[in-house]
């Protein structure tokens, strides 16, 4: 690569970095019930659960890139409140599988619709139709850096 795209690429990143911080911090903000007592990080986790159905500590760790220890104190606190539920695994009784109770669903439903109704309004208002279709595509890109291996 050469220097000019050496130095772009990390203004991009530095960039996205400093942006999606501020995203996810206000996202947080407009989404939160008052007087939530879950972190960011047991919200995204307990989303997870509930879109992928049944899943083990360890692979929620794979995909939310932390360490199993984190992850397994993310799930203890959403098991305390009663938003997960953790029973033997039928076809491999050394695993356990996690799965979300009626109250996490309802939780995880409540908070992604007022994170949704307020990018989708913002958007909506702030952006002209083109730069929606710009949204889109950094969107795609920003999965594909996440999942992808490291360099």
């Amino acid at each position: 690569m050469e220097t000019a795209e050496v130095g772009v690429a990390s203004e991009a990143a530095h960039e996205l970095m400093k942006a999606m911080t501020r995203l996810r911090a206000r996202l947080r903000t407009e989404s939160a019930p008052d007087e939530m007592p879950w972190t960011w990080s047991q919200l995204m986790t307990l989303s997870r659960i509930v879109k992928e159905g049944p899943t083990t500590t360890s692979a929620l760790a794979q995909a939310e890139h932390v360490r199993r220890q984190s992850m397994s104190e993310t799930v203890a606190a959403l098991r305390a409140d009663g938003l997960i539920t953790s029973d033997p695994d039928p076809s491999d009784g050394r695993k356990t599988l996690i799965t979300a109770t009626r109250k996490g669903e309802t939780l995880s439903a409540t908070i992604r619709a007022g994170r949704g109704a307020w990018l989708e309004a913002t958007i909506a208002t702030l952006l002209p139709p083109e730069d929606h279709q710009t949204l889109l595509r950094a969107a795609t890109l920003m999965t594909h850096l996440a999942d992808s291996p490291r360099p």
